[in-house]
């Protein structure tokens, strides 16, 4: 078992509660863990905790080059992505650098899910409820939610109540158009995936308060429903790691549907942390090969809230 273990984030600038954690699993198994984050600003929260790598664009043709000299001279031996277009980026890397564990689905499957569109095809597919949806050039039932095909913590979405209004909206080819529930509740999913395939753990979690597309309070709770749907979900592709499913409820018939997966930790992960599923210990004992247990004894009813907490830069590094 390594002495120490260097876990470089891919724009984890705000995680540091979730870096927190991966260094207390570490304390744990008698192991130092080191943080890194890639980024483009050094002047980010995860400094207080680790050291930021400022880097490259994550289209920048010279990504990969850069990102493989990080990883040898750092001596990487885990990485996490925690924005969207880290995530294909990372599923690169497992395939350039099978020496470092990086806990993630395949790029296809990435892929797929980066694009709301795409994904929505793939839950119908997979006879998973969604809300339902329409063509852009088609007829369409007001008021529907349109969504950003490709984009993440609710940029660029809007309610639209009338014809009228969609006609004003540009390029509407460019969004997933979904019915607009507008008396609902939404849940988060924090799954693991073992390498092999295994559902580790599935913990489902109220979204209580939200603040640009960031969960500011959250609880848990064994929702039976939900938790199946994901199962479901689950099995019906190569999912592996930490993933993230969002879903909603119509409160005015039960019904319940899937937006979106993240195949990445979310935010708010913290809250199914406390509640017993210790998703950074299980990435660091897979790190080291080892076989993983499931975990169904966690705690309903863990409220996370959050606050806010300064981290300061001087001009000249003191």
């Amino acid at each position: 078992m390594k002495k120490e273990v260097n876990i470089l984030f891919l724009g984890g600038a705000k995680r540091v509660s979730l870096a927190e954690h991966l260094i207390k699993a570490g304390q744990q198994r008698g192991i130092q863990v080191h943080i890194f984050s890639y980024e483009l600003n050094s002047e980010v929260p995860i400094a207080s905790v680790g050291e930021v790598i400022v880097g490259r664009k994550w289209k920048d043709a010279s990504l990969y080059e850069d990102l493989s000299a990080v990883i040898r001279q750092r001596d990487i031996h885990i990485i996490l992505p925690f924005v969207d277009p880290a995530i294909e980026v990372a599923s690169q890397l497992k395939s350039l650098h099978p020496e470092v564990f990086i806990p993630c689905s395949s790029a296809e499957l990435c892929r797929i899910m980066f694009d709301k569109q795409v994904s929505n095809e793939w839950f119908i597919r997979q006879d998973v409820p969604v809300p339902k949806s329409y063509e852009a050039d088609g007829e369409i039932l007001f008021p529907v939610i349109m969504k950003p095909r490709v984009g993440s913590a609710s940029k660029g979405i809007k309610v639209v109540y009338s014809e009228e209004d969609f006609r004003e909206i540009a390029a509407p080819e460019t969004y997933l158009i979904q019915e607009y529930i507008a008396d609902s509740e939404e849940y988060t999913v924090d799954c693991y995936i073992s390498q092999r395939g295994e559902i580790i753990s599935v913990v489902p979690r109220i979204r209580l308060e939200v603040a640009g597309g960031e969960v500011m309070s959250s609880r848990t709770l064994k929702d039976e429903t939900i938790i199946k749907l994901s199962e479901k979900i689950i099995a019906a592709d190569a999912f592996q790691g930490p993933i993230t499913i969002q879903f909603i409820r119509d409160k005015k018939n039960g019904a319940t549907y899937v937006m979106e997966i993240n195949p990445r930790l979310g935010g708010g992960v913290i809250a199914s942390i406390a509640a017993g599923a210790d998703i950074p210990a299980f990435i660091l004992a897979e790190s080291e090969g080892e076989c993983l247990q499931s975990v169904t004894d966690w705690k309903e009813n863990t409220l996370m809230t959050r606050y806010f907490k300064e981290v300061i830069f001087y001009a000249d590094n003191h």
